[in-house]
């Protein structure tokens, strides 16, 4: 009974490696992808104006929003486009006066002769893909730009975007995220460099190579008739932006992606709040691959692009894998050290995502070495999130409720302005940190033990796990403490009032 246990253990750990290896060869496959391709002209795209412009339709959905939704409703009312073949729809679903500052600015600007309405839910029945879909029974754009209230598109985003739709088998259109405040702290600096490696390595790569790709959920253009012959937006995931753009390309829509067009948005500078933006994002893409997996199975897509799918689809299983190669390195150590000649194995996945963010070069980031010394923080960002999005990830394959659509506070944040720990939206500690400690001080301790036992063979990896797991618990500790503190000092200054 002990040796299969003992087996059990063994398996499971080289299962855990190789797992890891096939998201590391993904990334080695999206740089080589993006390298072939990096200097060639994309011939798919048009720039020149159409001879008609269409009607356009723009959706701003929001909920509590008090500090970021006045910069957006301006930034669209200055687009460069023909105001009459331009509708506003403001989705508030908001509980606080946020609903007041939109109404006072869409009553301004409807005095000015625009068509922009705001549509408030008091009910935020399908959330987010709820207020969307109710959005689009009035459109009457022919196309529907989404833009989230923590963005901040260029005046001439549709001028630069509506073009590509030239061609009648294009759904959808992403363009490139920005950042807004990338230099405000650590946690964001490695933010930046994370998603410039999705935006300018991986969705280029599948883009180019008519691969399964995905919109963002914001500064994206969709073609109406795609929406609503894919089935309109649909609430039972977290992620609809993911479930209808998988669904539009299984009914033979086209999605593409237009890098060279910027839109900068603000990123999560609490350590919580970015959190629960990558438990939402793991948790809805596990439920959307429940949902869809049967129809990318059966569709007559290549196969490899149903594998490349399938892949796309559980990305945040790597933190599961993390966490489980974790555990499992000190039963592994202990009673079958031989497995560990497997670990080289590792190595493919720990040298292709740092490759594909050293090649994502932008305007943000545009000095090699700059990026270098962020490979770091977000290594260890990346490990210290594994206990988070591995729960995110057991609920979305086996909870039996979508769960409540929790949004991301925003602060109206940019590089050298704004603060977010004395606002409202400053969400407090929560019980996780407890865990990710307690993950750290195993993996600390597991170090101890295996390199007494074994010599330092695993101490660099599990030094890496401890360091990371203690970088997000003590970045949300030092957080929250700064928080509590901000709390006393205000509420002593009330009382001596």
């Amino acid at each position: 009974m002990w040796k299969i246990i003992i087996d059990l253990i063994d398996f499971l750990y080289v299962l855990t490696l190789v797992g890891m290896v096939v998201y590391g060869l993904n990334n080695l496959v999206s740089v080589i992808l993006f390298l072939h391709y990096k200097n060639q002209p994309n011939p798919s795209h048009h720039a020149t104006p159409p001879d008609r412009w269409p009607h356009v339709t723009v959706q701003l959905p929001a909920f509590n929003e008090r500090y970021t939704i006045e910069r957006l409703i301006h930034a669209v009312a200055r687009f460069d486009y023909p105001h009459n073949l331009l509708q506003i729809q403001v989705l508030d679903d908001s509980t606080d006066d946020t609903t007041a500052l939109i109404r006072h600015l869409v009553n301004k600007y409807s005095c000015k002769g625009m068509d922009i309405k705001l549509i408030h839910r008091t009910n935020r029945s399908g959330f987010k893909a709820g207020a969307l879909a109710e959005g689009l029974k009035i459109a009457k754009g022919e196309l529907v730009a989404i833009f989230d209230a923590d963005f901040v598109p260029p005046r001439d985003w549709l001028k630069r975007t509506v073009p590509e739709f030239v061609n009648q088998y294009l759904g959808c259109l992403q363009t490139r995220w920005g950042h807004l405040n990338d230099k405000s702290n650590s946690l964001t600096m490695a933010q930046s460099l994370g998603i410039d490696g999705h935006f300018v390595i991986e969705q280029y790569a599948r883009s180019r190579n008519h691969l399964f790709m995905n919109f963002n959920g914001t500064a994206g253009l969709w073609r109406k008739a795609c929406i609503e012959d894919s089935g309109g937006w649909q609430s039972d995931t977290l992620t609809e932006d993911l479930d209808l753009s998988y669904r539009a390309q299984l009914r033979g829509w086209q999605i593409d992606y237009l890098p060279e067009v910027v839109v900068p948005g603000e990123l999560p500078a609490q350590i919580e709040a970015f959190k629960r933006q990558q438990f939402r994002w793991a948790k809805g893409s596990f439920q959307t691959l429940k949902k869809l997996i049967p129809l990318l199975l059966e569709s007559d897509e290549p196969w490899y692009k149903k594998i490349l799918g399938i892949i796309h689809f559980t990305g945040y299983l790597v933190h599961p894998l993390m966490l489980g190669t974790l555990l499992l390195m000190l039963p592994v150590g202990l009673f079958s050290p031989l497995v560990f000649r497997w670990m080289p194995l590792m190595m493919i996945a720990a040298f292709a995502p740092p490759l594909m963010y050293l090649l994502s070069e932008t305007e943000h980031l545009p000095l090699l070495t700059d990026r270098l010394r962020l490979i770091p923080v977000l290594t260890f960002l990346g490990f210290g999130l594994s206990l988070n999005n591995t729960f995110a990830a057991l609920e979305g394959l086996f909870g039996k409720s979508r769960g409540k659509f929790l949004r991301t506070p925003k602060f109206s944040l940019t590089n050298g302005k704004g603060i977010w720990d004395n606002y409202r939206y400053s969400m407090p500690i929560s019980p996780m940190v407890w865990g990710e400690r307690g993950m750290g001080f195993y993996a600390l301790l597991t170090g101890i033990i295996l390199t007494l036992h074994l010599g330092l063979l695993a101490l660099p990896w599990l030094l890496i796990y401890s360091t990371s797991f203690f970088y997000v618990a003590g970045l949300n500790l030092e957080q929250s403490g700064r928080l509590a503190r901000l709390h006393a000092r205000v509420t002593a200054s009330v009382k001596a009032d």
